[in-house]
């Protein structure tokens, strides 16, 4: 359940400074394109010309205090949140002036916003040396989280985001802090390690469903489509699971499950492939949890959430009847938010299901009890008020 890894080779940024032509890699995560216009900004740069010129999509190189940038960076923010004025809005026709807004159109609306928002954002920028350190005042060392996070230094001066360097940092932190992982069972074998830009099992419910789900007659054997983590396959492996089979197509997935299931004590269990969904041959047990919403993603790093035309979902139902033993099972652990969203029914997954010649054999089923749900603030809360996340248990049709 990850994104795609970054394999292009990075664009270089160029800009005139002190009269001299400058170039550097370009990094960018999200695979934006460098800047095309970029100016030199230090601390004289207030928030209102800084915020404006980011919205025209001119790059500002930063040389002032790093901290100072940080400042900005955060009054920013709070710009691109403030309301948009009446005037700034643009004019319904009369025919749709009073037509409700849907729950579609509400969520494409918040991934428009979502996106331009991080377009802007993404306009401070941050230089680093070959090294990895930052040549600004009150600058911190950030190189090992940009090692754990992009791998080797390319011995090269690079320019990136202040806002994707910072996620970064956030993701350096939750990997030296981890996460308690309640089904897990008690402290301190519950916790789980993400790595940056892997999926992170903030929302625990699914991991609930799999501890209390229960077990085909034949469990000897699971496969774990999309890995991670590796929580699921730790918690498969507590279940009493002998032998895990578990896929993921981002290096750094397989790398972050690696080093969690050794801490857990699971890794002498579990076999780790990077390859696209299936291994080769038949289990008894099958478990995915692919991204949840049909939708575009903004970034590679969107691909853990986003799977535009549920290709996921949809290659793990039409792929499973032939990995699995007569008769086993097939758990899949989907939230019904899209449902609630307009942007996928309950009948056209059903419909996949008995499409991919597989019936239900039975469902679990959980609401989730992270904060967004309960925040009426957030702009979907209307669908998420309802979710419902479960572990649909899947078997061949032709079973007895």
């Amino acid at each position: 359940m990850n994104q795609v890894p970054l394999t292009d080779a990075p664009a270089t940024l160029s800009w005139t400074e002190n009269g001299t032509e400058c170039h550097a890699l370009w990094r960018s995560e999200r695979h934006a394109a460098p800047p095309k216009r970029v100016i030199i900004a230090d601390d004289t740069l207030n928030a209102d010309s800084a915020y404006r010129l980011a919205c025209e999509g001119t790059g500002l190189l930063w040389r002032g205090d790093f901290q100072n940038a940080r400042l900005l960076l955060q009054a920013m923010m709070r710009r691109s949140n403030a309301p948009i004025k009446p005037g700034k809005v643009r004019a319904k026709s009369k025919a749709n002036a009073d037509a409700p807004v849907t729950p579609q159109q509400a969520f494409h609306l918040h991934r428009q916003a979502q996106s331009q928002r991080a377009r802007t954002l993404s306009m401070l920028l941050i230089p680093l040396n070959a090294d990895r350190s930052i040549p600004l005042r009150r600058a911190p060392d950030l190189a090992q989280a940009c090692a754990e996070a992009w791998g080797p230094a390319t011995q090269a001066n690079t320019v990136t985001s202040l806002r994707e360097l910072l996620g970064v940092v956030g993701a350096h932190e939750w990997h030296k802090k981890g996460i308690e992982v309640e089904a897990l069972g008690g402290a301190p074998n519950n916790k789980i390690f993400p790595s940056y830009g892997v999926f992170s099992p903030v929302r625990g419910e699914y991991v609930a469903l799999v501890a209390s789900a229960p077990l085909p007659v034949d469990y000897a054997l699971a496969f774990d489509i999309g890995v991670g983590s590796g929580v699921l396959s730790a918690m498969l492996s507590r279940r009493g699971v002998k032998r895990i089979v578990a896929t993921d197509n981002d290096p750094r997935a397989i790398l972050c499950a690696r080093g969690n299931l050794d801490r857990l004590g699971a890794l002498p269990k579990v076999q780790l492939i990077q390859t696209d969904l299936f291994p080769e041959g038949q289990a008894p047990l099958i478990v995915c949890n692919p991204p949840w919403l049909p939708a575009r993603a903004n970034a590679p790093i969107e691909h853990a959430i986003y799977d535009e035309n549920s290709q996921m979902l949809r290659g793990f139902l039409n792929g499973v009847l032939a990995h699995l033993t007569p008769q086993g099972q097939a758990w899949l652990i989907l939230s019904d938010l899209a449902e609630h969203l307009g942007l996928r029914s309950r009948e056209a997954l059903l419909g996949w299901i008995e499409q991919a010649g597989l019936q239900v054999l039975g469902r679990e089923d959980i609401r989730p009890t992270h904060a967004k749900a309960m925040d009426k603030q957030d702009p979907l809360h209307a669908a998420r008020s309802k979710e419902v996340t479960s572990l649909w248990r899947l078997g061949a049709l032709t079973a007895p």
